[in-house]
Order: structure tokens, then sequence, then C-alpha cells
């Protein structure tokens, strides 16, 4: 395979990526209310959760599985871009390979462990103390899969991730400095957003709203890679 054909690749695995991740994410928002049922009740979220039956679960495990997508994406990267005087970025590749995989393991709890909470709180069998004990594997789930392992951690590598992909896309002749730019200006925002992970064991601890912008200009910043990667000039891919 030539290195023209490998950028070509990479560029199309990016697009990809972000196509998988939001095809999934957008059904989740029309059938299941999410990131909003996320502070909801316990009661509310498995009683529609199990309402949605086998196709919510193929959605989740959709989303899941698209997150994996982000270890081939940021393995090609690293091949098209790196350069001798760029030690750093092996570092930043398998972080970001941790990541994708972290994020994974965190939404794949709504594939594996959600749906035998939402059938055992749901059974018409199910006594007050079964939903009582329930409710509270469930915030544990919750709080130890999603929080810590999908979002403090696996959102936390991503930054890393992101900053050093930036910088050596700076050195790099297949993109403009702009791109580099623009995808290190997520980074503080990104670093703010997880003021809500502590904000759920800290009460009072101040939130600032900001990983929503946060993640939809990165996924930008991903779309924009991809293009410019299918769009680079045949003399500057060396």
């Amino acid at each position: 395979m030539t290195r023209s054909h490998l950028v070509k690749i990479t560029g199309i695995l990016f697009i990809a990526l972000v196509v998988l991740l939001n095809i999934p994410y957008m059904l989740l928002i029309q059938n299941f209310e999410y990131d909003d049922i996320l502070r909801e009740p316990v009661d509310y979220v498995l009683q529609r959760f199990q309402a949605g039956g086998a196709g919510l679960i193929a959605t989740w495990f959709t989303f899941g599985f698209a997150a994996l997508l982000f270890i081939p994406a940021s393995t090609l990267l690293h091949k098209i871009i790196a350069q001798d005087d760029m030690p750093y970025l092996a570092t930043a590749t398998l972080i970001g390979a941790l990541s994708g995989i972290l994020q994974s393991v965190g939404l794949m709890r709504w594939v594996f462990v959600v749906p035998v909470l939402a059938n055992l709180y749901t059974s018409s069998t199910a006594t007050t103390a079964t939903r009582e004990a329930v409710s509270v594997v469930y915030q544990a789930v919750h709080q130890y899969g999603g929080v810590v392992i999908g979002e403090y951690l696996g959102q936390t590598l991503l930054v890393f991730w992101t900053m050093g992909v930036g910088i050596a896309m700076l050195h790099s002749p297949l993109f403009k400095s702009w791109v580099a730019y623009f995808g290190l200006m997520t980074v503080p925002l990104l670093l703010l957003g997880q003021s809500e992970l502590f904000a759920t064991v800290i009460p009072g601890f101040p939130v600032l709203q900001a990983t929503p912008i946060g993640f939809v200009l990165w996924e930008v910043w991903l779309l924009i890679v991809g293009i410019s990667l299918l769009r680079v000039p045949q003399h500057r891919v060396v």
C-alpha cells in the first residue's frame, strides 16, 4: 500500500468514525431522551430502558462499538504524521487507543449490565426490596462504569491525545496550521467540562457546562481532519 493510499484511508476512517458515533447518538436522543435521562430518577430510567427493548440495546451496542474505531483511526494517523523528532507521538497514540477502549467499556454497560437490572426492576414479581437493591446497583454501575471509566478516564486520556496529535500536526506537511489549532482549542473546553463529574460527588461544586460545546467542536475537528486528508495535495504526501 502506498503512502498516498494510507493517507486517504485514514481520512475516510475519521469521517466514518464521526458518522458512526453520531447516528446512534441521535437515535438515543430521539428514543431514550439521552443524555438528559441520566439526571432522572432510577425508576424512570429503567422503565424507559425496558420499554426500548432490543432496538435500544442494539443502538447502545453500535454506539459503544463505534468508540472502538478510534483505535485504528488514531493508529493510522500516527503512521502518516510521525517524524523522528516526535517521540511524544507514540505515547499520545497509545493514550488515544486506551481512551477508545475505556469509553467503549463505559458505554457497553448499557448493553450487558443495564438490561439485566431493568429486567429485575420491572419484573411483575419484583418486591420493594428487590427494586431498592437494583437501584443501588444501578447507581454504583453508572457512577463507576460511566463517570469514572468512560467519562473521567476515557475523556481525560482523549484530551492528552488531542494535545499530542495537535502539536504533531503543526509539524506535518499534511495539515494546515489552523487545523491543529482548531483541535487544540477544544482541550480547555473538555477539561473545564470535567467539573460536571466532580459535582456528582461534591455538593455545591461549581459546574461549567463546557463538555457539550467541547465535544461538538472536537467532532467537527475530527471531520475536518478526515476531509483534509482526502484533499491533501499529492506533492505534500511525502
